[in-house]
């Protein structure tokens, strides 16, 4: 991405993958090539991402098994936190452990109170290829986790139990895009 440009501009919508697709429960592969076509996805994950009015969201989301996502995302404090990360690593994830209402792009219109770190330190790549730290707290710390989680080969529905997961499975199985 070139600076100054909008994220997401020059991009375009992907179909987002959903839940039971295979590629969402596989651990995605590490980036190697740092060209023109890893810029393109970043681009088009972008564009995927604000079509679908999400605040994050991870390759295999898009149909590609990689460790990249993005966000644009609040913290708790309604700072703006805006980026990248490829091959990134949950180097912290620690504080408070909070239980917070939690979506996703992949399972549409379905949300449960999923447990989180109230801080995240993540670090990584920008798609040029150069290092980068992101530390998130609040709401744009459960981000980073949770797109962490995706290129792990999870969801967040992985991390209920009980109740609250045969809630949202029910829900997922009633839903139109789960038929």
């Amino acid at each position: 991405m070139r600076h100054g440009s909008i994220p997401g501009s020059r991009g375009r919508v992907r179909p987002v993958t959903l839940l039971g697709d295979p590629v969402l429960h596989a651990v995605c592969e590490e980036v190697t090539d740092f060209g023109p076509e890893l810029a393109r996805l970043v681009e088009d994950m972008f564009a995927t991402m604000y079509a679908a009015r999400g605040v994050g969201l991870a390759a295999n989301q898009v149909g590609a098994a990689l460790r990249v996502f993005v966000y644009d995302c609040p913290d708790d404090d309604e700072v703006r936190h805006l980026g990248h990360v490829v091959n990134p690593c949950l180097v912290e994830a620690d504080g408070v452990v909070l239980r917070g209402p939690e979506g996703c792009l992949s399972l549409p219109g379905l949300e449960a109170g999923t447990e989180r770190y109230d801080h995240a330190v993540v670090e990584g790549f920008t798609a040029d290829g150069e290092p980068l730290r992101v530390h998130g707290t609040g709401w744009f710390a459960r981000c980073l986790q949770h797109e962490y989680d995706h290129l792990e080969g999870g969801l967040y529905v992985d991390r209920l139990s009980g109740w609250r997961r045969h809630r949202v499975m029910r829900q997922a199985a009633r839903a139109p895009w789960g038929r």
